[in-house]
């Protein structure tokens, strides 16, 4: 049995690692202060948020990052997992400075957007592309595709995911544990303030890791005439830690919405490019009529992608559905791009993130071994996390009843302080780089090694 972390000791060192941080943050503290007056809560995004002050990130070099106070830190955060290429790669640089020259933005087509496309039409096996800016917008547009589509408005999505911040996504999201409602009825309830209810009712949740309670809400639906036009899912969960499909989910999945005439969507926003060359969709093998990308794929550009098969992206080349945006398919977000498919995110570059992967999550795993901990590592290439669960987390329900928040939020102020960025959220992965270096993932494994030692020592 894994033994019992003393709330009081996680308590103490958390208020002595807050206090550490926030000393060595003082330039942070008054970037704050300055910023605050004209940049709404002094961040560019709610998500950049933290209490008392936000971390200003002055720079970055492969692995590395340092903060405005001069804090070098080896990068675990990544951009929220866009920047799997490493900082400052050189092969992007010279595309995107290549390109500039030639003009930024045309509002037209250019043979990088072409390129590109038939790229990832090959690594996802889905034969029509289209481009956005976000990972939001891609998903906005894809639930749109698939509307079009279907001629239906229901959407579905898995309880606790997170697509993007567009309304019909904007549901069932951070839910607290007694609102999540019956398994088979869950609550579908709004994100946030300004999502409308009209909206939030015709999003529909279901659990993750659930066919018999999806296929049941789907015929409560048909009853209700409310067939749902699509499911948009992550094929493994990146919000929750990593939560991965159980064996048979994803084909019984397929095979569901495959029968009642529902457009899959598969959200690679997180996954796509980063837990193999064609994403959950390669890793898994089952095939959505959809896939959603962005992060990874612009190379620190704001570049996102919608693929689809030949049926589905129909009423987008008949001009049924109106997929349209100013900066798609930009001729520097393209550029960097076709450099990241061509240059960076080779075969041999996946040999490296499989080899860093299997080094964190094993040395990882020999320290929760060790300090016997309540929890467990799980990992894809570039993703992975050690969920401080005693049970094996399948969905949101699971992650609610076990996560251990206190704990979770001291790794974070612990990493911090030792040398490793992590992103602000409790829920969040690891994401590795082709630069990540033996050197970096052995700091990271060394920081949870000293952190278990004080957590656990007498």
């Amino acid at each position: 049995m894994p033994v019992s972390i003393d709330p009081k000791r996680v308590e103490e060192l958390t208020k002595q690692q807050g206090a550490l941080l926030d000393s060595r943050t003082q330039e942070s503290k008054r970037t704050y202060e300055r910023a605050h007056a004209h940049l709404s809560g002094g961040v560019a995004s709610s998500y950049q948020l933290r209490d008392p002050w936000p971390i200003y990130l002055e720079g970055g070099e492969g692995c590395k990052v340092w903060d405005v106070d001069g804090n070098e830190m080896f990068d675990f955060h990544n951009g929220f997992g866009s920047m799997i290429q490493g900082h400052a790669n050189k092969a992007i640089g010279d595309a995107i400075a290549e390109r500039y020259p030639k003009g930024t933005h045309f509002a037209a087509p250019t043979e990088d957007a072409i390129v590109v496309a038939g790229e990832l039409a090959k690594r996802f096996g889905l034969p029509k592309w289209r481009y956005v800016n976000s990972g939001s917008e891609a998903t906005m547009d894809a639930i749109r595709i698939a509307r079009g589509y279907t001629g239906r408005d229901t959407v579905m999505k898995i309880f606790g995911s997170y697509h993007g911040h567009h309304d019909t996504v904007m549901v069932s999201i951070g839910i607290p544990f007694d609102q999540i409602g019956d398994r088979n009825n869950l609550a579908s309830l709004p994100y946030g303030a300004g999502v409308p209810a009209s909206t939030v009712y015709m999003t529909v949740p279901v659990p993750f890791n659930d066919p018999e309670a999806m296929e049941a809400r789907i015929k409560t639906l048909i009853s209700e005439d409310r067939l749902p036009a699509c499911v948009i899912m992550e094929a493994a969960m990146m919000n929750l830690g990593v939560v991965l499909p159980e064996p048979g989910y994803l084909e019984a999945v397929r095979e569901i919405t495959s029968r009642y005439g529902i457009v899959l969507i598969f959200d690679e926003v997180k996954t796509g490019l980063t837990i193999a060359a064609g994403g959950a969709t390669e890793l898994f093998g089952v095939r959505p009529d959809l896939v959603t990308m962005a992060k990874a794929l612009g190379g620190g550009l704001p570049t996102g992608a919608i693929g689809g098969t030949e049926e589905v992206m129909s009423v987008v080349e008949n001009e049924a559905v109106y997929q349209v945006g100013t900066y798609n398919g930009n001729p520097l977000g393209m550029a960097a791009a076709r450099a990241n498919l061509e240059k960076v995110l080779t075969p041999e570059a996946y040999v490296w993130l499989n080899h860093c992967s299997s080094r964190i999550l094993e040395g990882c795993s020999e320290v929760i071994k060790r300090y016997d901990l309540p929890g467990y590592t799980v990992g894809l290439a570039a993703k992975g996390c050690v969920t401080f669960s005693p049970t094996k987390i399948t969905d949101y329900e699971s992650f609610m009843a076990n996560q251990n928040v206190p704990l979770t939020e001291l790794a974070w102020l612990w990493n911090m302080n030792h040398g490793i960025f992590m992103t602000p959220g409790r829920e969040e992965e690891w994401t590795l780089s082709v630069a990540h270096t033996d050197e970096a993932i052995d700091t990271y494994v060394q920081a949870f090694d000293e952190m278990a030692y004080e957590l656990t020592r007498s």
